[in-house]
């Protein structure tokens, strides 16, 4: 590229890909969030346990009140026996003190019958309870099926590919969607841009840049990179593809990748090395950013 060049001494060395370290962060919150989601699930199993139990205590608690009661009844009944027996009564007193015992007896049987209806709510409302907490735990094991899904998406979404000096490139963003993606995994510093064709080169980030050439119908570009006062010239560049490039005291080059073209226009972004700076010298002396 004649004086231009952006290659600090010998070529750059074809860097391999790794594993971004925000895929094992979202899969050690993945697998936080599965070990939380099971312990909720055995308290809420627990405390339904347990709330069944108190249920059958009382139903235990209850029946044994009406044996109490039946009980009652029968010592009444016979008390009023012996008692008639010693005093005399007549038939028609008889009669009538039978007549009060079946209203008792009916009375109780009422009772009764309203005992059994309270213990039947009981029983369906807890298990209604447990029908809720089962219902939960489907709609809990359906989530996290899906946030392992959508991580599984976000990986596939974003590629890697080399790029135009021959270097390991990192993801990649083809689209605007995919580019908010890259910006909160935060592995990298981006700025995003749309440039137009200028005799000004436009500011990016913490350098400039003119756009020079559109072939829009065959996805090519030209533009020109000012960087560490040299203007390091991009011909026939294709869209998605990885333009990259040196700056001094960076390891890894600079990277711009344009995804979108129209006939006047260029949409896409700049990646740095992390805390590569706004305003660092990478800019150098160029001509202010056109409009």
């Amino acid at each position: 590229m004649g004086s231009g060049s952006n290659m600090p001494g010998d070529a750059p060395v074809v860097e391999t890909g790794t594993l971004p370290r925000w895929v094992i962060l979202l899969f050690i919150v993945a697998f936080g969030l599965v070990a939380y989601l099971l312990y909720a699930s055995y308290s809420e199993r627990q405390a339904m346990a347990a709330a069944q139990a108190q249920a059958d205590r009382k139903d235990q608690a209850l029946a044994e009140e009406i044996d109490k009661a039946n009980s009652r009844i029968a010592d009444l009944k016979g008390q009023v026996d012996v008692t008639s027996q010693k005093l005399g009564l007549t038939e028609d007193e008889l009669a009538h003190a039978r007549a009060l015992a079946q209203t008792i007896k009916k009375q109780q049987d009422d009772s009764d019958a309203q005992l059994r209806q309270q213990i039947g709510a009981v029983q369906a409302d807890t298990t209604s309870k447990i029908g809720q907490v089962s219902t939960q735990l489907d709609g809990t094991q359906t989530d996290l099926n899906a946030t392992k899904a959508d991580l599984e998406a976000t990986k596939q979404k974003l590629t890697s590919t080399i790029g135009d000096l021959g270097v390991q490139s990192g993801l990649i963003a083809t689209n605007e969607k995919e580019l908010d993606e890259l910006k909160h995994m935060g592995d990298r510093d981006i700025y995003d841009f749309t440039l137009s064709k200028t005799k000004k080169p436009q500011r990016v980030g913490p350098i400039q840049v003119q756009l020079t050439k559109i072939d829009a119908k065959h996805y090519k570009y030209t533009m020109d990179v000012i960087a560490d006062d040299k203007d390091i010239p991009k011909r026939d560049k294709t869209v998605d593809e990885p333009v990259q490039f040196f700056v001094s005291g960076a390891k890894t080059p600079y990277e711009i990748v344009v995804f979108d073209l129209t006939k006047n226009q260029a949409k896409g972004y700049l990646s740095t090395p992390k805390n590569s700076g706004e305003g660092s010298s990478a800019a150098g002396s160029a001509a202010p950013p056109g409009n």
